[in-house]
């Protein structure tokens, strides 16, 4: 998370503070867990943010990993509706 860095916070101290375990958070910044909607609560409440940021970035980066996955298969499975006669 790019919020830790910059504020001095360890991966351990977030999620004792926010009351998750630690291997929890490690496996979000490390991509290997999505951000729930518990844990979107849980961040908004520490940073003041509204949980909607967290879940916003959690969906963005879900499509861009489905983007790259898919590649050009998108492109070539699927015909856009203005194409379709």
């Amino acid at each position: 998370m790019e919020f830790l860095e910059p504020l001095g916070l360890s991966q351990y101290r977030l999620a004792k503070d926010i009351s998750v375990p630690a291997r929890r958070i490690n496996a979000i910044v490390h991509g290997e867990r999505a951000i729930t909607v518990e844990t979107a609560l849980r961040l908004s409440r520490f940073f003041g943010t509204s949980e909607r940021f967290w879940l916003n970035l959690q969906t963005r980066y879900d499509v861009e990993m489905e983007r790259d996955r898919l590649g050009s298969r998108l492109d070539a499975e699927v015909v856009p509706l203005k194409d379709v006669s």
